[in-house]
């Protein structure tokens, strides 16, 4: 009996873009985005399916370009960054659903809330580069409601327009290095 080998693969941190999306005031998109993070997947062989995949990011590194703003996301309104510096994700299930495409189901902690939540997932392609190195790069899409995580805060303009959109849009441009 022969134990198949696993493979680690480690997030790139240099090729790889973590950005969410919410509406503000119902008629325009804010982007953020971390700038600090890891991730691994972890695999029976060469194909992803039926991989482990993690991720964590510190909420200390968001930015959506607006300093104020930055500011008002790391209190307790909303991630509570001084009591809780991390977002993470551990995936249950990795289904492949087509060529290159497979659904993630996972637990997602913000705050001290976990929630399941899955997660559309695009394997670009495998290649070697330049440095002998293997890469895979994966497109990775979903939506969470914040309330559920309890970024609760809430507020509505004069003319009735709420200020912040409930559902956030998850998107990852990630590349992994095989290890």
């Amino acid at each position: 009996m022969t134990t198949a080998t696993k493979t680690l693969w480690n997030i790139d941190p240099t090729h790889s873009e973590v950005q969410f999306k919410v509406k503000h005031l119902v008629i325009s998109t804010v982007t953020g985005s971390f700038g600090s993070y890891d991730g691994q997947i972890e695999v029976d062989g060469d194909d992803f399916e039926n991989a482990q995949a993690t991720f964590i990011a510190d909420i200390d590194s968001i930015s959506t370009n607006n300093e104020d703003r930055d500011q008002h996301l790391k209190s307790d309104d909303f991630f509570n960054a001084e009591e809780y510096t991390q977002l993470k994700f551990e995936s249950k299930n990795f289904e492949k659903v087509g060529d290159g495409k497979y659904k993630v189901t996972g637990d997602m902690t913000i705050r001290d809330v976990t929630k399941e939540i899955e997660l559309n997932v695009v394997h670009g392609g495998t290649v070697g580069d330049q440095y002998g190195q293997t890469k895979a790069g994966f497109e990775v899409e979903g939506t969470i409601n914040r309330k559920e995580f309890g970024l609760t805060w809430d507020a509505v303009t004069e003319a009735g327009n709420v200020v912040v959109g409930d559902k956030i849009k998850l998107q990852l441009n990630v590349q992994f290095i095989k290890n």
